[in-house]
Order: C-alpha cells, then sequence, then structure tokens
C-alpha cells in the first residue's frame, strides 16, 4: 500500500482503530504505517511520552550480538527535548564517516550517555541474549543523568524505571537511534585496537562478524582469547588460542 496518498492524522487515526485487533493482517498493517510514519517524523515515541509528562527519555540500544569475537555494546543516550539531528538513523544504515561525525555531535549535545560493556567470557557463560540485558541496564545504570522513562530497540528490561521496547527502534526513534550510533562506534574502536595487535583476523573490515576472511584467519592461526568459544564455528573445532 502506498501510504503517501493518506494524510498523516489519517494514518494516526488508523493506527488507533487498528491497535486492539488481534488479526494477522491488522497487526502487519499496524507495523507498517507505524514504521511509514516513524521515518517522516522519527520524533513520534518521544512526543507520546512527553505529553504523558516524561521529560528525561533514554533511548537504549545495543551492538555485537553476531560477532565471533569481543564483547557486546549497548549504549543509552539522554536527549534535549525536541532535539533534532538530520539524517540520524539506525547505525546499520549509516556509513563508517557519517557514524564518525553523528557520535561526536551526539556526545557533545546530549543530556547524558551511558555505556555498558559485557565481555565475550560473560558471554560464554550465559549466552548473548542475557548478557545483552546485562550491557543495557551498565549503559542506564552509567547516565549521569537518571531518565523518566526508558525505550529500547525491542528489549525489555527488569528494572525500576517504566521500559518500553519498540520493535525496529534505532529506525523509528531518534533517541534509540543515537544510542544505537554511540553503541556502534564504541564497539568498532575495540575492534580497531584488536586490529592492530592481529592484522590477519582483518577486524579492521569484519569487526569480528563471521566473514570468510575470518573464519579463514581462524582456522590458519587459531584464536584469541577474545573469541567467543559458544559460536560457530569456533565450538566445533578445538582451536590454540595464541595470546
Amino acid at each position: 500500500m502506498n501510504f503517501d496518498e493518506f494524510k498523516t492524522e489519517v494514518l494516526e487515526s488508523k493506527l488507533l482503530e487498528l491497535e486492539t485487533s488481534t488479526s494477522k493482517g491488522d497487526k502487519k498493517l499496524y507495523k507498517e504505517i507505524d514504521l511509514y510514519l516513524c521515518k517522516k517524523d522519527n520524533h513520534r515515541y518521544e512526543k507520546q511520552y512527553y505529553n504523558l509528562g516524561y521529560n528525561l527519555i533514554a533511548g537504549v540500544d545495543e551492538v555485537g550480538r553476531g560477532p565471533l569475537v569481543g564483547p557486546v555494546v549497548a549504549a543509552a543516550v539522554i536527549l534535549p527535548k525536541n532535539y533534532e539531528l538530520k539524517g540520524l538513523t539506525d547505525s546499520k544504515k549509516l556509513s563508517e564517516k557519517k557514524r564518525e561525525y553523528f557520535y561526536d555531535i551526539i556526545m557533545k549535545d546530549a543530556i547524558s550517555v551511558g555505556v555498558g560493556v559485557v565481555d565475550n567470557n560473560k558471554i560464554d557463560e550465559i549466552n548473548i541474549y542475557e548478557a545483552t540485558k546485562i550491557a543495557m541496564k551498565k549503559a542506564i545504570k552509567n547516565l549521569k543523568i537518571k531518565p523518566d522513562i526508558v525505550i529500547t530497540d525491542a528489549m525489555d528490561l527488569d528494572i525500576k524505571e517504566k521500559v518500553v521496547p519498540i520493535i525496529k527502534g534505532d529506525l523509528k526513534s531518534i533517541t534509540i537511534s543515537a544510542a544505537s550510533v554511540i553503541a556502534k562506534v564504541t564497539r568498532d574502536r575495540m575492534l580497531l585496537q584488536l586490529d592492530e595487535e592481529y592484522p590477519f583476523y582483518n577486524f579492521k573490515k569484519n569487526k569480528g562478524y563471521p566473514t570468510k576472511d575470518h573464519i579463514e584467519a581462524i582456522k590458519k592461526h587459531g584464536i584469541l582469547k577474545e573469541h567467543r568459544k559458544t559460536y560457530a564455528p569456533i565450538k566445533n573445532e578445538s582451536y590454540k588460542i595464541i595470546n
């Protein structure tokens, strides 16, 4: 369906109509309209909670669930009310240069930024899903100013603050987009440091993900203590640890 043909007010009204429907088709349409409206205005969720009396909104996102090496990193960001940063979106949609550009601006303009890191050993111990939740809680705890409400990229958290998980939140919310950029740049910089010591894994390019060159380097050289031992193909073989 081409939503461009409809006024925003009509689409917002349709969302209210679909909100309580249990029909699969209606649920699908609801998600499509919601994403469309958020791409037009990535302050929609923030405005909703400002109108409910929440002033300090923390957006939370993580990076690093899929890589074979290194930590999972989460960031929590509180932006000024009605903050604008043209072009800011999900970090996966941005070039490395753009991410670095937005990182510097967000760090300068944000009311508060917190980062949480959980290393590969903890990931292996408790699994990546639980490690992600811990990283997010750490990021929130590391905010110097405590939020009134927390909005996340589809992750519920058992914390004292009200938490609202938003599916595709890194695309829909400017605050979660900001958190995704901080988390991504922070983790990428960690991998660049590791790349300086062990360039043959090509972490500079693959950022630890299971690319062909990364896996070939593991087979040839072995693994690092920073590799995740519970991830395939590492868990399927007995590789020597070289550091």
